[in-house]
């Protein structure tokens, strides 16, 4: 079986939400459920997907803010690398306490590390350290595809400039982990459209 991607637009900073279904059967993983819990929910029925893992690529709060609804229904572990794991739990640490109220998920079920895996389905995640816009930042490798969180983005890279960010570090963890991936891997970043890792090493301005 093929592993299909849909891709939901959720939240006040219009974040990437990817619903990847990784088996005949149904078996999938959500990325980054940032908002809109019942919207990613309600389309996780209709396509009779059955969620579970919730994978968070870093703990700010526009990519964590669905977690406990998504979590509520499924019962899926939230993923996500230890350094990141406090944002969670804190509207301050993961930057949305200036929103309404601000947003806080349930604490991880499981701790992440660099390389580890993730299986669900027919289908591996190999986990990428990929820290820079914050310090326990991933990104997720199967074969063709890796999603990229707020890390390498189409023509741009990833703000640097918040607590626990490092610009040199970010370009460090793009060029060793991200570039290094063949050409015709399609990238699906945190925000905007998907691009090829080919397409950035020849294109993005950030990256020259």
């Amino acid at each position: 079986m093929e592993m299909e991607i849909e891709r939901l637009v959720v939240g006040p900073i219009a974040a990437n939400c990817y619903l990847v279904r990784c088996s005949a059967g149904g078996d999938t993983i959500v990325i980054d459920p940032g908002a809109e819990g019942e919207r990613i929910l309600a389309r996780a029925k209709e396509k009779g997907l059955k969620i579970r893992y919730i994978v968070n690529t870093h703990g700010h709060g526009d990519h964590i803010g669905a977690n406990a609804a998504v979590q509520a229904a499924t019962g899926a572990p939230i993923l996500i690398h230890a350094a990141d794991a406090p944002l969670l739990t804190s509207a301050v640490k993961n930057l949305s306490s200036w929103l309404a109220g601000g947003v806080v998920s349930p604490p991880a079920g499981r701790l992440l590390a660099d390389e580890e895996e993730i299986a669900c389905g027919e289908v591996v995640f190999k986990v990428l350290a990929t820290p820079g816009h914050t310090p326990g930042g991933i990104s997720l490798f199967t074969p063709g595809t890796v999603f990229t969180g707020d890390t390498l983005f189409q023509g741009s890279v990833g703000r640097s400039d918040f607590p626990g960010g490092s610009h040199s570090q970010l370009l460090q963890s793009i060029r060793g982990k991200l570039l290094v991936l063949p050409d015709d891997t399609q990238v699906y970043p945190g925000h905007g459209a998907p691009t090829t890792i080919g397409r950035e090493k020849k294109g993005n301005p950030f990256l020259a």
